[in-house]
């Protein structure tokens, strides 16, 4: 009978060895295939950025205050004005306009000269800034308008400006102002239309989808729901009504005038939530005097009255659901508070990371302008494209895009550049294309922004072709 040999004191750690080995190799697998190796980078990348961060070069400590001056200017001019009734007026579409009306009109099933018509003149009728657009866009997508019918208004409400194609043609001469509006109304469709077709797939199944939904009962006529949100876009339209270079026309007397016409809509919707929606006639008279106490004491600040409008209005339907009226304006507040919280930070960081890059208008970001400028001259392929990309990034509050032109112009800019530069600038920024990635993804705000780029480049080219 043979006895096992005893392992040696050599073998027995290298067997020891091998499991704590085997052990280490399981433990940094799991350790790498968890977020840890994520965060690990990202706090390397972050070290790595803040050590080589140029901070004494004079060009990088001009475009962070460039970022800052940007932003600053953007909460002081856009926020209050321009976004605050935009999200109410956004909220109002998720919360009073029923499933079927936008399916009707915009949806997948809707006939599509209807739903493209309806959807480039509304967004036309806004006249707002690309910023400014999106929470309407973002609730008339969310409520069933189609793929096309919804881009239509996304791209329509800051490209198809009246006041600034007028500006255009007056500024920087008739034939671009015609070819601006002409080639933005065209847009508007074609682009629609484009991602209507790439994404048909996905449309049919929202289509089919739609199909078998039952129709929703309808709580208030129509004609009441479109005084209502007729009240809410005058007040959004009128309170950022431009300023006019000259003076005694129309469009100077509404500017001279816009904040009367904007009161006028506000005591509008004060009647339609008192009479149609059931507020309490004592706190809807109670806020108004409130309103009309500030506008008089604040006389040479009108912003101050519409901020504590603003307020009361929130005050107002921010409140207990007891009934089946007061359900319908808590929803309204949750929809509007919704909107603000996913869209208000994506668009200040973007317009931070855009005021860095390019800066504000007539102010330099880390990117010379006189690089744009030399890159934009002629009528070449790169000359149109870069105009196009620049300006898609690059932030356009309402009406600024035409001095920033004329300026290019006047330093060799082409006119074929020109007009790819209005036709992408107006409709896009980067704070833009982030809070549209929130909405539709990745994949269709690429084709979306790809689409404005190369078609804007090549009627930048064709025009360019026939006024050389």
């Amino acid at each position: 009978m043979s006895t096992a040999k005893p392992a040696s004191s050599n073998q027995v750690a290298g067997t020891h060895g091998l499991a704590g080995l085997s052990t280490l190799t399981a433990a940094g697998r799991r350790w790498f295939s968890s977020w840890e190796w994520k965060w690990l980078a990202i706090l390397l990348g972050g070290f790595l950025i803040f050590y080589y961060l140029p901070v004494d070069n004079i060009r990088f400590q001009g475009a962070v205050m460039e970022s800052l001056h940007l932003v600053t200017w953007y909460a002081q001019e856009h926020v209050i004005l321009c976004l605050v009734p935009a999200f109410f007026i956004a909220g109002g579409i998720a919360s009073f306009v029923s499933q079927a009306s936008v399916m009707k009109y915009l949806g997948a099933n809707a006939p599509k000269l209807l739903a493209y018509g309806v959807a480039s003149v509304s967004g036309s009728i806004l006249a707002v800034c690309s910023c400014t657009i999106l929470p309407l866009f973002a609730g008339i997508y969310r409520m069933g308008a189609g793929l096309g019918p919804a881009i239509a208004f996304l791209y329509s409400g800051p490209a198809i400006n009246v006041l600034a194609i007028v500006l255009t043609a007056s500024v920087l001469g008739p034939q671009l102002g015609i070819a601006r509006a002409v080639g933005a109304v065209s847009f508007s469709v074609v682009i629609g239309v484009l991602m209507h077709l790439i994404f048909r797939k996905e449309e049919q199944a929202k289509s089919k989808a739609q199909m078998m939904l039952p129709e929703p009962q309808v709580k208030r006529p129509l004609w009441q729901t479109a005084v209502y949100f007729g009240a809410m876009v005058g007040i959004l339209v009128f309170a950022n009504w431009g300023k006019p270079q000259e003076t005694g026309t129309l469009w100077a007397v509404i500017y001279e005038s816009r904040w009367l016409v904007v009161s006028g809509f506000g005591l509008l919707l004060a009647l339609i939530l008192g009479r149609w929606f059931g507020l309490h006639w004592g706190a809807i008279l109670a806020a108004v005097a409130v309103v009309a106490v500030v506008a008089v004491i604040f006389a040479g600040q009108p912003t101050v009255p519409f901020v504590v409008g603003v307020v009361a209005l929130a005050l107002l339907i921010n409140r207990p659901a007891t009934d089946d009226d007061s359900e319908e304006l808590a929803e309204w507040w949750q929809q509007s508070w919704g909107f603000a919280k996913q869209i208000i930070p994506l668009l200040f960081w973007g317009v931070l990371v855009s005021g860095f890059l390019l800066g504000r208008p007539g102010h330099e970001g880390v990117i010379p302008s006189t690089w744009v400028a030399w890159a934009v001259g002629g009528n070449s392929l790169l000359s149109n494209f870069t105009a196009s990309f620049v300006g898609a990034f690059m932030y356009f509050a309402t009406l600024t895009e035409v001095p920033i032109l004329q300026g290019l112009l006047g330093s060799g800019m082409g006119q074929g550049p020109a007009l790819a530069l209005l036709l992408a600038g107006p409709a896009l920024s980067l704070p833009n294309m982030l809070v549209i990635r929130s909405v539709l993804g990745s994949k269709k705000t690429v084709v979306f922004v790809t689409l404005v780029i190369v078609m804007a480049t090549v009627t930048g080219m064709v025009y360019g072709a026939l006024v050389s």
